[in-house]
This record gives C-alpha cells, sequence and structure tokens, in this order.
C-alpha cells in the first residue's frame, strides 16, 4: 500500500476522536471524502510554530487565539485519527480563546502565553468539563471539581487549554509487560515519525501531539523517564523539573517522592517560557526530599546560543553502549560540545548506582498505593476510592482493561504495607541518599556544570503480546535523586528520533537550559515528523 494511501485510509477510518465530543470544536470536514493535498499531514500551516511566532501574528492582528486554537482542531481531527495522542477535546477551547482575543483588543496581555494552545496529560485535574482518568476506564465520567495549581496558572498565564493527551495508563505503572502509550480509554498512541513505532510512555500523547504539531506546547509527567524517553523518541525538548519547582497537587499519583509534571515543547526557548510560567512553590505540596532552591517566573533570560563556551560537562559512559548508532550520534553531539568550547571529562561514574535502583521501585511501590488512595479518597466524584477497587474493576472489565497485559504491578503494590513500615523508610532513605549523593559528588570533584547521556534508544515496534522492549535509557539518577533533566534532540537513527540528556544538581534548570539552548541552536536537528507508515516506508 503507498504511503499516501495508507495515511487517507487512517485519517478516514481510525477512531481516535471517535470518544470525544466536540461541541463546536469539530473539524467539519472530518470523517468525509478529503482531498490528496489536504490528506498530507506534512503539511500544516501553523507547522513547527513557536510560542513567540504566533504571538507575533497575534500582536500584528494577522491571527487571533480563536483562528489559531481552530487550525489546531482541525488538524486534530485530520492526523489524530492515526496517532491517537488526544483522549479529549476542551469543548470550551474556542470560547475561551475568543474571551482572551477580547482582553488583547482591549490592552490586556497576561504574558507570552497569551492565547497560546496547550495539550495536558489526562492525569493532571482540570476543573471544567473534561475527564481526568488516567486513561483508564475506571475512572470513565471523573470530573475534578477544581483545577491543578498548575492548570490554574496556566489559565491565569492565558493559555488556551485544548485537550488532554492519551498516556500509559496509570502513568505506565500497571504491568511489566505493558505497551507504552495504551489506555483503555484512548487506545494505542503511535509514533508520528514511523506509525508502526512505540512513542514511549508515561508521557506518550503529549509527545506525539507536540511532535506532530496538534499544539503548541504540552505538559507531561515523569516518575522515572516518563517525560524524557517520550520527548526523546517523539523528537522534542522536554523538562523534568526538581522536584518542588512546579506544584505536583492534583495529579493522579505514582509517587510523591518522584512525581513532577513538566514542559514537553518543540524547542527550549518555549520549554524554557512554560516551565516559567508554571514554577512556584506549594506550600500544600507533599515532601519532596529535596532541600529548597530558588525559583523563578523566567527562565529565558538564560537561554544563550554561545553558553557553551566555558562549560564543564562529564559523559555518564556507563550509560551508553547499548546501541552503536546511537553512540555514534552520542560521539557527535560530544564534538559539537568541544567545538562550541565546553570542556568534556569522559567516563564519570555513579559509585552507589546499585544501591538507588531497587530500592527506589520499592518506594514507588508504597507510595503509589497509599498516594492513589489518597487522592480518589479527596475526590468525590471518582467512581473508584482505592487501589483495591481499581484492581477488582479491571478483573470484572477484563476484556476492555487487559486485553493485551496484566496488572501485576497493581497487585504488588497492593500487598505493601503503610508508608510507617521499615522497609519503605529504608528504601526511601537509601534511594535518596545515594542518588543524591552521587550526583552530588560526581559534580563537586569534577567541577562540573552538568552531566550528560543519551536519552533513549531508538524506537521500538509496537508490541502487545511482548510489551515494550527498552534498549537504553539515562533517566534514573535525575529522577530517583528528584534533580532537573533536560532531553533535547540529538539527531535520528534512520528516521527515529534520538534525545540526549542534560542532568545535574537540585535547582540548576538556569544552567541546564543554557547549556541544553546553545546545542539545540549548534545543531537544530528538530525537524517535523514525516508520518511513515514503518521503517519501510
Amino acid at each position: 500500500m503507498k504511503r499516501r494511501t495508507f495515511l487517507t485510509s487512517a485519517a478516514l477510518t481510525g477512531t481516535g476522536l471517535a470518544m470525544v465530543s466536540l461541541s463546536g470544536c469539530k473539524n467539519p470536514n472530518a470523517g468525509e471524502s478529503l482531498s490528496e493535498e489536504v490528506m498530507n499531514p506534512a503539511d500544516f500551516e501553523l507547522n513547527e510554530m513557536t510560542v513567540a511566532e504566533l504571538k507575533a501574528k497575534m500582536e500584528s492582528g494577522e491571527m487571533t487565539s480563536e483562528t489559531i486554537c481552530k487550525k489546531y482542531l482541525d488538524r486534530i481531527a485530520m492526523v489524530d485519527p492515526l496517532l491517537k495522542s488526544v483522549i479529549e477535546l476542551n469543548p470550551d477551547a474556542l470560547e475561551i480563546a475568543r474571551k482572551l482575543d477580547e482582553e488583547r483588543k482591549s490592552g490586556k496581555v497576561r504574558g507570552p502565553l497569551h492565547g497560546i494552545p496547550v495539550m495536558i496529560k489526562d492525569n493532571i485535574d482540570s476543573g471544567d468539563r473534561m475527564q481526568t482518568t488516567a486513561g483508564s476506564l475506571a475512572l470513565s465520567g471523573h470530573v475534578a471539581p477544581e483545577d491543578a495549581p498548575i492548570v490554574a496558572k496556566l489559565r491565569e498565564a492565558g493559555a488556551v487549554l485544548l485537550g488532554k493527551t492519551n498516556l500509559s495508563e496509570w502513568a505506565n505503572f500497571r504491568s511489566e509487560r505493558s505497551s507504552s502509550g495504551w489506555s483503555g480509554r484512548g487506545g494505542q498512541v503511535r509514533n508520528p515519525y514511523m506509525l508502526d513505532r512505540s512513542p514511549c510512555g508515561s508521557s506518550s500523547g503529549t509527545g506525539a501531539a507536540v511532535a506532530a504539531n496538534l499544539c503548541t506546547i504540552g505538559i507531561g509527567t515523569e516518575t522515572n523517564g516518563s517525560i524524557v524517553c517520550p520527548s526523546g523518541i517523539n523528537g522534542v525538548v522536554g523538562i523534568k523539573p526538581t522536584l518542588g519547582l512546579w506544584s505536583r497537587r492534583g495529579i493522579i499519583p505514582i509517587a510523591h517522592s518522584q512525581d513532577t509534571a513538566g514542559p514537553m515543547c518543540r524547542t527550549v526557548s518555549d520549554a524554557a517560557i512554560l516551565l516559567g510560567a508554571l514554577a512556584g512553590f506549594d506550600d500544600q505540596d507533599a515532601e519532596t526530599h529535596v532541600t529548597r532552591g530558588d525559583i523563578l517566573n523566567d527562565y529565558t533570560s538564560f537561554l544563550d546560543a554561545n553558553g557553551l563556551a566555558g562549560a564543564r560537562i562529564g559523559i555518564a559512559r556507563e550509560m551508553l553502549g547499548f546501541n552503536p548508532l546511537v553512540d555514534k550520534l552520542f560521539d557527535q553531539a560530544v564534538e559539537t560540545l568541544k567545538a562550541r568550547g565546553a570542556e568534556v571529562i569522559d567516563n564519570v561514574t555513579f559509585e552507589n548506582g546499585r544501591k538507588w535502583g531497587m530500592p527506589s521501585y520499592q518506594v514507588l511501590l508504597y507510595e503509589f498505593k497509599a498516594d492513589l488512595n489518597r487522592y480518589l479518597q479527596g475526590h468525590a466524584t471518582a467512581p473508584v476510592k482505592s487501589l483495591e477497587d481499581i484492581i477488582r474493576f479491571n478483573q470484572e472489565n477484563e476484556e476492555s482493561e487487559m486485553p493485551w497485559f496484566g496488572q501485576e504491578i497493581f497487585e504488588q503494590a497492593q500487598s505493601k504495607e503503610g508508608l510507617d513500615s521499615k522497609e519503605y523508610l529504608q528504601a526511601l532513605s537509601d534511594s535518596k541518599k545515594y542518588s543524591q549523593e552521587d550526583i552530588d559528588k560526581v559534580m563537586d570533584e569534577n567541577r562540573l556544570d552538568a552531566i550528560i547521556a543519551a536519552t533513549n534508544g531508538p524506537a521500538w515496534t509496537i508490541d502487545w503480546i511482548n510489551g515494550d522492549h527498552f534498549s537504553g535509557s539515562s533517566s534514573s539518577p535525575a529522577a530517583i535523586s528528584g534533580y532537573p533533566n533536560i532531553s533535547v534532540p540529538m539527531g535520528y537513527v534512520h528516521g527515529a528520533p534520538i534525545g540526549i540528556s542534560f542532568f545535574g544538581r537540585a535547582w540548576s534548570e538556569p544552567v541546564l537550559l543554557r547549556l541544553a539552548y546553545a546545542y539545540e541552536q549548534a545543531t537544530k536537528h528538530r525537524k517535523a515528523p514525516g508520518f511513515r507508515k514503518s521503517i519501510m516506508d
């Protein structure tokens, strides 16, 4: 089957938006006969548009927020049946955009995000008419009573909440044989570069939607890799902030000692804008196990195209070697860093790596049960009230919720005791102590500004029988310690995007952004996806 024929057929028969009531936002042509020109998903008027570019168009009067949102909604109706990255659209999006246009006309502009369309992951509360389900049918119909604090900040900043993105169900913490990007409610998210390949998870929908230009910017969440992996594999920029830089309240949890939301955007500049707009301490947030540091409301001042000059960067060589083509790209990236004035210290190692990996997983099991039960019991509209209820629901609805993989992680978590357990407290102490000490010691001894490694291996083919088959990752040190991590496009392996990660000590976002931006500007690897059927297409 020829590529265009495949894409046309898939777009016309796909059901990615079938469950969504668009309430006036629907593309009137969706599902009807579409021309060859319209059906090329690689063509889009707003392709690769940045926050600054759309802001300029609204300031000049060339476009309005309503016009921009309509174009994205039409794009979603045409392209997302291929991807299933959008789980629900905001029925009030166009009305919100119109009101923001009226504010702009009256001289009120809230900031750089005024009128900018954003997508958020479907585990983040929004106090509107959209559901918050973590992709699970067990939470079908659940409408949060109020915005999560980061969503409230989004609205205050003038962003238009266009919709919610699909995800690996329950943020990929249900089964060890799961398929990243699959949820009972939303189906299987696909990679926009090669549709038969994984988008990684759990923020798979956000990664695919941002990469495919279905929105301007997006928000994902991470416990360990769930922002940086889908960012790397979908060819976008992802920031996993220091724990506590963004509020974590109002987000369906895995574990309060590692969870955080963060930006997923096509450029470092857009990610920096979003990072600052939503930054702020939340005194009601759970304990982060990271000492408080400085939080800023504008991180764009640190973006310097010459920011690599004089920097000292360590290579976490022990996290490489899983794919020779990825290693080749990484070596090229290192040469770029050197050419731009950075001093590179090779083969920095974490001496206690084995002491924080397994304890961290035990922490996640304990905290998942406690934190999820607390979230559900605090949401009166949630149809289930405990992890035990969800396990039972899945058993009773096995055909729709467990057609491909089970819930053994749920069952492991359910068997755990409370957060006063000696096993939990020891695992928590070990995972935080050794991961934080390892990063701090390596950086202090080598006087480093950042540590780098490949974010990910190439995207694997989607496999509902065997589940995911990751080839490599570097997310754990920053994730377990609670320290920041930024993934930036590093290149492509046979057309599959690969990311490079910059991570470091707590609250070092300004330094990491400076380095990541300088690398991005020196290389400009990011390119829009081609929606190939497979690597052979």
